[in-house]
């Protein structure tokens, strides 16, 4: 009893499929994109936390992404790396490590949005109300919509999760290089319509509402900039909400990518390698592409180096 108790708490993960000549260069690969992305994200947190000069709503609200990048990278890379010197027989987790992996690789995928919209939120503030700016953007302000960005996908990810870890399992296999909810549930031979259905909704629902909430804001931000046709103004816009557009793009499109590939079984191994880089890409890009936009940032930076 105990042998079957273990046995059936035992997974085995596919991991990266790389040739032990290959396996080197791509460890030394990964770990070089996972110190750039967490160097570059720990250190735009430490920056904005020290520096008194850019304690600003805009900043504090730009922290939930860097964090959120770090959460992201970390709940895959490490053991990514760590497994690609083992056999593919040999790369075991257990089906709790699994559960909480797929969690957060969710939340990442899920924060990525809200995160972005609770910027936008901010700059639609700040250019269609400037007077109203410090009165709307308190401190409560922004802790009220930065507990929303994180307890949204909380909920909605433990929602997902839930349907999934109801169903029993007759397969031990990840057909992914890492745990997340469809690789969990397609371990069992259950009805499974239900959790396809709702990663489905959840999928195009968050895509969906991110792109909408998106595109009314920046439509407020460009009809106030044709109105008012003041040209401080409109450089302000530009420069603050072109690196935050630059930022989401990054993150649609890679995410647009995975999803889109899920739903062809031909390119399994394309969906695995975007699945991946959507973990690379944007965490090790957002930093460098908002520190170096930001004006007050790109300062700071020039004059520590």
């Amino acid at each position: 009893m105990d042998n079957l108790t273990f046995a059936n708490n035992i997974l085995l993960v596919e991991g990266l499929k790389v040739t032990p000549q290959a396996s080197y260069f791509v460890f030394i690969l990964l770990f070089l994109f996972y110190v750039f992305a967490m160097g570059c994200n720990i250190g735009l947190i430490i920056l904005i936390a020290i520096e008194k000069n850019l304690h600003h709503p805009m900043h504090f609200l730009f922290c939930n992404l860097p964090v959120n990048d770090i959460i992201g990278t970390t709940v895959i890379l490490p053991r990514l790396m760590q497994e690609i010197f083992r056999q593919g027989s040999e790369r075991y987790i257990t089906y709790v490590e699994c559960i909480i992996q797929a969690y957060f690789v969710h939340i990442f995928a899920t924060a990525s949005h809200t995160a972005l919209v609770t910027m936008a939120y901010d700059r639609q503030v700040a250019i269609c109300n400037p007077l109203l700016y410090t009165t709307i953007m308190t401190n409560k302000m922004v802790v009220k919509i930065s507990a929303i960005a994180w307890a949204l996908p909380a909920i909605v990810v433990a929602i997902m999760i839930g349907l999934t870890v109801r169903l029993s399992r007759c397969r031990s296999k990840i057909e992914n290089p890492f745990c997340d909810n469809a690789s969990l549930y397609k371990l069992s031979c259950e009805n499974v319509a239900i959790n396809n259905m709702f990663g489905i909704v959840y999928s195009v629902a968050a895509l969906s509402i991110s792109v909408t909430l998106m595109f009314i804001t920046y439509i407020r931000i460009v009809a106030v900039c044709i109105i008012r046709k003041n040209k401080a103004l409109n450089s302000k816009a530009i420069k603050t909400c072109g690196s935050h557009i630059a930022v989401y793009l990054i993150m649609f499109v890679s995410c647009a990518i995975m999803i889109f590939l899920h739903r062809f079984p031909e390119y399994s191994e394309n969906r695995k390698l975007a699945s991946i880089m959507f973990h690379i890409v944007p965490p090790g890009l957002n930093p460098v592409v908002y520190g170096l936009q930001t004006k007050e940032i790109r300062q700071k930076i020039v004059k520590l180096w």
